[in-house]
């Protein structure tokens, strides 16, 4: 394998390490462990309360630090040593789970949010690699080829965990508390084994010059708030980020809602797990067929067809009664989850510049913690006002609609010419 093909697999395989506690913790089991173990004696709307606030923080201390932590990355040219540091953060994480008793909800949400945000902190500086590890013509295939691992890796794991769970016996545990704990720790295990190719492959320009952390820390707030002041004024970049909101707001919508509305119509948990699974295996192949799609058609219409497909997916969301419809949809949100947010990151990534991309990724990654917030508000009020759940899940589709409008009117060979003229303008 030649040195490119090592950095670009070595970058791809991080995916595949730390999509195994997205699935086995964040989807999989933490949620039915916190009601059913770490928070027992709670009431079940208690718990649901707990459980979301846990949720909220971890995003928000994300959304807070972002910008500003890939600000400073890009001036020390550090990217590698913070996605790593986070990456420990999750893994040690998840680890402790296992070591929380029962009942002991409060030390479960904050190991829960602590390791959230080594999850979600990482992938900050783990999307800014992208322009880094190969060149422009490359994107689409290299951003697939991660999502694309991440979903096969996640779901790997994730079977196998579903497996000691259900027969504990047969792995050599008492109950399925302990394989449930033991899950979590194997996480952690499959999290740090797959991130050794990204260690030993990809490499980073350190900045020579000596740095102290206070004049590091002062010289990414002076180039983030520089940042900040020319991305108002480059509408073509805003225009992409402002439609970027819109439809990944819809998609996480969909994605948070679909778990949530199936119980509420009566499907059971295994039902729902079994969906998940099905998500992942499916999104392995059909992520790498977007990304194909878009090198040879081209990135923005590769988008467009996503959300084309998702907003198909909301509309019939509001017709579904049986559980094979519920398998239906969930098939369908496989064949463009992974491929939207691939598409939608290595389409961004030719627009900004590759020694700032850590910087433009805080950005990014800012705005797409923040989405989820107007989508279920938007489901709300529109159930309430017609008096039907149906109705407001069909009501995402307007974030899809919107995002497709705003969208058109971007040209990113433009945005590009004119963000690095005003980069070098600093």
């Amino acid at each position: 394998m030649n040195t490119e093909a090592k950095r670009i697999y070595g970058w791809a395989l991080y995916d595949w390490a730390n999509s195994a506690y997205a699935t086995t913790v964040m989807a999989g089991f933490f949620p039915l462990f916190f009601k059913a173990y770490y928070s027992a004696d709670a009431d079940v709307t208690v718990s649901t309360a707990q459980l979301g606030v846990a949720n909220a923080v971890s995003s928000i201390v994300v959304v807070l630090m972002a910008p500003l932590l890939g600000a400073i990355a890009d001036a020390g040219g550090i990217r590698k040593r913070f996605l790593l540091l986070f990456a420990f953060l999750g893994m040690l994480m998840s680890a402790s789970l296992a070591l929380v008793g029962k009942g002991q909800w409060e030390l479960a949400a904050m190991v829960y949010v602590i390791g959230n945000i080594g999850f979600m902190g990482s992938n900050i500086f783990y999307d800014a690699f992208l322009p880094s590890v190969t060149s422009e013509d490359k994107f689409d295939k290299v951003s697939g080829l991660g999502y694309a691992l991440g979903y096969l890796g996640g779901g790997i794991l994730f079977a196998l965990n579903v497996a000691m769970v259900q027969m504990p016996d047969l792995f050599g545990f008492a109950d399925k508390a302990e394989a449930i704990k033991a899950s979590f720790v194997s996480v952690a295990l499959w999290w740090a084994l797959f991130t050794l190719p990204l260690i030993l492959w990809v490499k980073e320009r350190r900045n020579t010059r000596q740095i102290g952390t206070l004049k590091l820390s002062l010289l990414g707030y002076r180039r983030l708030m520089r940042t900040f002041r020319r991305i108002r004024h480059l509408r073509g970049l805003f225009l992409f980020l402002v439609a970027y909101w819109f439809y990944i707001d819809g998609v996480d919508t969909i994605i948070r809602m679909a778990v949530d509305y199936g119980m509420a119509i009566g499907f059971e948990p295994g039902d729902l797990i079994k969906a998940l699974l099905l998500v992942q295996f499916v999104g392995f192949p059909a992520t790498i067929l977007v990304a194909k799609l878009a090198d040879k058609w081209e990135t923005k219409k590769a988008i467009y067809l996503t959300l084309g497909i998702y907003t198909l997916i909301s509309v019939l969301a509001a017709f579904m009664h049986d559980v094979g419809s519920f398998y239906l949809l969930a098939t369908m949100i496989a064949l463009v989850q992974g491929g939207i947010q691939a598409m939608s990151r290595s389409y961004y990534s030719r627009m900004i510049p590759a020694e700032y991309s850590a910087e433009f990724f805080g950005f990014y990654n800012f705005l797409g913690k923040f989405a989820t917030v107007l989508g279920p508000l938007v489901i709300g009020a529109v159930a309430v006002a017609t008096h039907s759940s149906r109705a407001g899940i069909a009501s995402v589709a307007i974030f899809f609609v919107i995002g497709a409008m705003l969208l058109y009117f971007v040209d990113e060979q433009k945005v590009a010419s004119e963000v690095r003229g005003a980069m070098r303008s600093r």
